[in-house]
């Protein structure tokens, strides 16, 4: 069972505090995480690109010179691809680029992200981050208190403007909550800095 240490907001050990196994000490599964990732960045594209094909460019009509005898090419319209602002050929259209996957597989890509961060000592514990005021500079102090310099995933137990605000202009840094939580965001993050109140929260849906 993985042991952390749980760190106040001045970066000081209050206690110890022992991680569930089944979500923080599985043996991570590279083929689910890229799953779980690629499944996340095509779930979040637009699919909005769009070409126009030789029928829906303006003009080409009338065929530019007769089929035989002119030593040129056959051709019927000046709209084709082959053409200097003729049509594309197999052009991009809108389409949507979702798929979805199977629950258990989601499920088991987070575990698989959690205990890779715990197996790398990139998880932080803070008993209770709270913000008296919206001050980025008290929030960077927190954050260079416990290491996390760089960048950093915070996830709090509960919506906090506070905590949110002074943390959004920060380069680097983002907040979430536990039900907004991806497996992209877990690996792209250097820390995971976690709330008490989320980890109970992330125990009692992932256990």
């Amino acid at each position: 069972m993985p042991t952390v240490s749980v760190l106040n907001m001045e970066g000081n050990e209050v206690f110890k505090r022992d991680l569930l196994d089944s979500i923080f000490g599985i043996k991570p599964n590279t083929a689910v995480l890229h799953m779980a990732v690629v499944n996340h960045l095509a779930n979040r594209r637009q699919g909005t690109q769009s070409t126009l094909t030789r029928t829906e460019v303006r003009g080409g009509g009338r065929k530019p010179w007769r089929q035989k005898g002119t030593g040129h090419a056959r051709q019927g319209s000046i709209r084709s691809p082959q053409w200097v602002h003729g049509g594309v050929s197999h052009a991009p259209k809108p389409r949507s680029y979702r798929f979805s996957i199977n629950k258990k597989v989601r499920r088991l890509a987070m575990k698989s992200a959690f205990s890779v961060k715990c197996s790398d000592n990139e998880l932080i514990l803070v008993d209770k981050i709270v913000m008296n005021d919206y001050k980025t500079k008290d929030f960077i102090k927190m954050l260079n208190a416990l290491h996390a310099d760089k960048k950093a995933l915070v996830v709090l137990p509960e919506v906090d403007q506070k905590i949110i605000k002074s943390a959004s202009n920060i380069p680097g840094v983002k907040t979430a909550y536990v039900c907004e939580l991806n497996v992209y965001d877990i690996l792209k993050y250097d820390k995971l800095i976690v709330d008490l109140g989320a980890l109970s929260k992330i125990e009692e849906v992932y256990a």
